[in-house]
């Protein structure tokens, strides 16, 4: 049974390796933020790993299920149980492996944990490889990446030959990139409901039967306010392409997962397939990037598929790699 002391007991047990993890991940990955699992919301389920008296591995479980009708619902599962994994050296693997053995069994307690829509998730450092091995043993999937861009990197200037027009960016004759409005909120949710629906091949995105409307109550608060961060890409008048994201004050839910602030986040960049390859997504992503640097940004995240063939190479050209990689079992009960 878990009690206030067993819950207690573990936050101390988290804080007290937490100077350890911190350590190895600033050799790991300088973008990463300083280790506090203790602070998540968690369970209160046990899930410390000791060897030799000393505290190897600290996890918390989060169980959370989507509100009705919400966007995040379009994410992923509608049930999801999230891990904060803090593991200590040198033994990562085996204290990730002890760890990840230690949330199945948690799993495997829970009425529901093998319903279809569900799923059992981990964000582990990308360039943190020592836990790899235990991570796919435990048949745990990489289906997400989440990507950073310092803005210590300049944007590049665009096309050589589009010219500005007030607050219009004008790439051609019949080209041009302007800022959205209220009045763009349906074009907006229809080029996300596209987004959602090809990253739903991939194992992690679901398309469900509120996306549209959750995508249009997203797009209306997005461009709602003066000088919104969405811009749409227009040919002959007629919208190709679009980029949303949220300035720092809109993406504190995200912005834990690096120590780099104040971070923006991008949240959906979309071009219609037949304008691809042509200017229209660097345009767009530029614009935004002139935005952000000028607000003081310090780092932008953005979420890509792992097995989306066209994400990594196109957000790598504009200066983003992977930060955190997400790791995913369906249902929860399938981890090993």
């Amino acid at each position: 049974m878990v009690t206030e002391e067993n819950r207690k007991l573990s936050d101390d047990t988290a804080n007290e390796i937490a100077e350890q993890v911190a350590r190895r991940w600033r050799r790991i990955d300088p973008l990463l933020p300083r280790p506090v699992p203790q602070a998540r919301p968690h369970c209160g389920a046990p899930l410390d790993i000791s060897d030799d008296s000393a505290v190897i591995a600290a996890g918390r479980c989060e169980h959370w299920a989507a509100a009705p009708d919400s966007l995040d619902l379009s994410w992923g599962a509608a049930r999801r149980f999230q891990l904060s994994a803090a593991v200590a050296g040198p033994g990562v693997a085996d204290g990730l492996g002890r760890l990840l053995a230690a949330w199945r069994e948690h799993l495997h307690s829970l009425p529901g944990a093998g319903d279809a829509d569900t799923a059992a998730v981990l964000n582990w450092p990308s360039r943190d490889a020592d836990g790899i091995a235990a991570l796919l043993k435990h048949g745990l999937d990489p289906l997400e990446v989440i990507a950073a861009r310092p803005t210590r990197r300049r944007a590049s200037a665009g096309p050589s030959s589009a010219t500005r027009d007030g607050g219009v960016l004008r790439l051609d004759d019949h080209t041009l990139i302007r800022r959205a409005g209220i009045a763009d909120t349906d074009v907006i949710a229809r080029m996300g409901r596209e987004v959602i629906r090809f990253d739903s091949r991939f194992g992690a995105v679901n398309e469900r039967p509120n996306t549209l409307t959750a995508l249009r109550r997203e797009a209306a608060g997005l461009v709602g306010g003066p000088a919104p961060w969405a811009w749409l890409a227009e040919r002959d008048g007629e919208a190709v392409g679009m980029l949303a994201a949220q300035p720092p004050a809109a993406a504190a839910w995200i912005a834990s997962l690096t120590g780099t602030a104040p971070a923006a986040y991008l949240m959906l960049m979309f071009v219609e397939p037949g304008e691809r390859a042509a200017g229209v997504g660097s345009a767009l992503v530029d614009e935004f990037h002139r935005e952000a640097e000028a607000a003081g940004v310090a780092v932008i995240l953005l979420h890509y598929e792992q097995l989306n063939p066209l994400s990594m190479p196109f957000w790598s050209r504009h200066g983003y790699r992977p930060l955190w990689t997400t790791w995913q079992a369906s249902p929860a009960s399938a981890i090993r």
